[in-house]
């Protein structure tokens, strides 16, 4: 059976970043899939990391997330709400995570999540990330709203490329070696439209919505965002001339 992960971030259940969330649930109970779920607003997950999480951190030496996440690691006393969320990222052979683009990227409960939950000595170390990652096999997928018309997000356009804001998360997740499929974005999600602009709207949405089952049930023949594997970069780190950059962010010196 396969077990996937819906994380929500966003503030309110009754978005439609909500009821696509609720989508994706619903179709993964209809493919026969154990489903978990984090709607991070609504367990009021705290996103600040800091040294009130770790009891034993001693109070006069400055806060290192590092150590103290890999100090709690080791001795198995994580804090009970990341235990909690790493227990379900362990679970999950799949996560789909359901947020909208603020300010050019992704809620700051969603990257506080990563801070946290993606703890240092339990979910990775300097040996096992990116081609060595424990979670090498597992995919995830973005759902994705943004305010901004497709246009506007489109490699030329003026709200920047879409792609290139995800990226950062989406080698977030690389890191821990997750596959990552290419994301579902639904553009122009906001509640300034009027008459017929807002029906053609909530027609569309609606349509995305009945749409969902079919995206999860092609979610594991969707394709994957390229990443370069780790024998693409030399013994400092930096990308082989004789090596492909797949991504504006690692690329060969113009």
């Amino acid at each position: 059976m396969t077990t996937t992960l819906i994380v929500l971030a966003h503030p309110d259940s009754r978005s439609f970043n909500g009821a696509w969330a609720e989508a994706s649930r619903q179709a993964c109970i209809a493919a026969g899939h154990e489903v978990l779920t984090s709607d991070l607003c609504a367990l009021g997950f705290d996103a600040v990391e800091s040294a009130r999480h770790y009891l034993d951190w001693p109070g006069a030496t400055p806060f290192d997330p590092l150590k103290a996440q890999g100090g709690a690691s080791v001795a198995g006393q994580l804090p009970p709400d990341v235990r909690r969320e790493i227990d379900k990222l362990r679970r999950a052979d799949q996560v789909i995570f359901h947020f909208p683009i603020w300010w050019f990227g992704p809620p700051a409960v969603l990257k506080g999540w990563l801070d946290r939950v993606l703890a240092h000595e339990e979910t990775h170390d300097v040996t096992r990330r990116f081609d060595h990652g424990q979670f090498r096999g597992r995919r995830a997928l973005f759902c994705v709203t943004t305010g901004s018309r497709a246009e506007e997000s489109a490699h030329n356009g003026k709200e920047g490329d879409i792609q290139m804001l995800l990226w950062p998360l989406a080698y977030t997740l690389r890191y821990l070696g997750y596959d990552v499929c290419v994301p579902e974005i639904q553009h122009g999600v906001h509640g300034y439209h009027e008459g017929d602009k807002r029906a053609s709207l909530e027609a569309r949405l609606s349509v995305a919505l009945a749409a969902q089952h079919q995206v999860i049930a092609d979610l594991a023949q969707r394709p994957l965002v390229p990443f370069n594997a780790d024998t693409d970069f030399d013994e400092e780190g930096r990308l082989r001339a004789d090596r492909p950059s797949v991504t504006p962010f690692i690329r060969h010196h113009p």
